[in-house]
C-alpha cells in the first residue's frame, strides 16, 4: 500500500519525526518528494529518557538527512537543524487567529475576578507551572487563572492540592468550549507563558492575538516567537518583579506589539500560503527531475566527527 501511494503522488507531507525511521525506505520506494515538519526538538523534553530519547534523536537525524525539504515551526528549531545536520530548513509557524472566531459570552465569567492574569498549558514541569503558581501565591492582590490538566499527573495533583485553596488562584480544568475560552482570554489583564521546550507553542501564538502584555519564560523558542518583544523571566523572583511592575504601570510590551506580530506571522492564511509555496516548489522540482534533498554536507568538528 505504501509503495502504491508513494508511486502515484508528487509530494508527501510528514508531520513529526516519530516515524521518520521509515523515511529512507519511503524515498526509495517511490518518486514522491518528501517534506517533513520536524515539530519540536522532542528528544530534549524531560519526559523522554534512555531508549525513547535515542530513538527520537535518530528519527530527527533521519528526517533531516533523507527528506527533500525540512520544515521547523520556529527559527530556534530551524537553527538547530542547520547547525546539527548542515541542511536548509524552512520556518513555517502555526496560526493562532482561529481563537478569535467563536462568539464570546462574558456573562459566563461571573465566578472570575476582575484584572486576573491568565495561563493555559499542560501541567508539566517543563512548562514551569510551579514557578508560576508560587509567584502568584505570594501576591494575593493579583488573581491568576491557570487552565490545564491538573488531574493527569501526580505533579499536577500535588500542585493543586497545595495551592488550590488560595482564594486568588483559580486552577481550572481544561476548557474545550471555544466561546468560553475566548471570553476568558478577552477579560484577562495579561498572559503568562511558562513553556521552556517545544517550538512555536500554539498557546502562545493564540495568546498573542488577545494580550498586549505577555510574560514568557526566557528561552530561545519564546524569544523567536515574540521577536524578543515579550517580558521575560527565568525564575520565580523575575516573574514576581514583572508582575509587580505591570501592576505599577512601569513595564509593558508596548501597545499592539504582540498583535502586530501575530497578524503578520501567525494568521492561518499566511501559514497556508507558505505551505502552498513550498509544496509547489517541490512539485516543480519533481517535474524537473531534481532528486537531491536539502542536505549540503554535515558540519564536522576539527577532529572529523559529526556534530551532535
Amino acid at each position: 500500500l505504501t509503495w502504491a501511494v508513494l508511486s502515484r503522488v508528487d509530494v508527501v507531507l510528514v508531520l513529526g519525526v516519530s516515524g521518520a525511521v521509515a523515511i529512507p525506505l519511503f524515498r526509495r520506494l517511490g518518486g514522491a518528494r518528501i517534506v517533513t515538519n520536524v515539530d519540536g526538538i522532542e528528544w530534549k523534553r524531560e519526559k523522554w529518557r534512555g531508549l525513547s530519547r535515542w530513538i527520537l534523536r535518530l528519527s530527527e537525524r533521519l528526517a533531516a538527512r533523507h527528506s527533500h525539504a525540512v520544515i521547523a515551526d520556529n527559527d530556534h528549531i530551524a537553527a538547530h537543524i542547520r547547525e546539527s545536520y548542515g541542511v536548509d530548513c524552512e520556518t513555517i509557524a502555526y496560526g493562532g487567529d482561529h481563537a478569535l472566531a467563536p462568539e464570546a459570552d462574558p456573562a459566563r465569567l461571573a465566578d472570575l475576578p476582575a484584572g486576573y492574569a491568565l495561563s493555559i498549558c499542560r501541567i508539566e514541569p517543563e512548562n514551569n507551572v510551579r514557578m508560576i503558581v508560587e509567584a502568584f501565591a505570594q501576591r494575593p492582590g493579583v488573581p491568576l487563572v491557570l487552565i490545564g490538566n491538573w488531574a493527569a499527573s501526580e505533579y499536577g495533583r500535588d500542585l493543586r492540592d497545595r495551592f488550590g485553596t488560595l482564594p486568588h488562584l483559580f486552577l481550572l480544568d481544561p476548557i474545550y468550549d471555544l466561546g468560553l475560552l475566548k471570553a476568558i482570554r478577552e477579560q484577562a489583564r495579561f498572559y503568562v507563558h511558562g513553556h521552556s521546550a517545544g517550538g512555536t507553542n500554539p498557546s502562545l501564538v493564540e495568546a498573542m492575538q488577545f494580550h498586549e502584555d505577555i510574560l514568557a519564560f526566557d528561552c530561545g523558542f519564546n524569544r523567536a516567537t515574540t521577536e524578543d518583544g515579550a517580558l521575560f523571566f527565568q525564575n520565580c523572583d523575575d516573574l514576581g518583579a514583572l508582575i509587580d511592575a505591570l501592576r505599577a504601570g512601569t513595564r509593558g510590551c508596548g501597545a499592539g506589539a504582540m498583535k502586530e506580530i501575530a497578524d503578520r506571522r501567525y494568521a492561518w492564511s499566511v501559514v497556508a500560503q507558505q505551505y502552498f509555496r513550498l509544496v509547489r516548489r517541490m512539485w516543480d522540482e519533481k517535474r524537473a527531475g531534481i532528486t537531491s534533498g536539502p542536505q549540503k554536507g554535515y558540519p564536522r568538528r576539527a577532529d572529523g566527527i559529526e556534530r551532535e
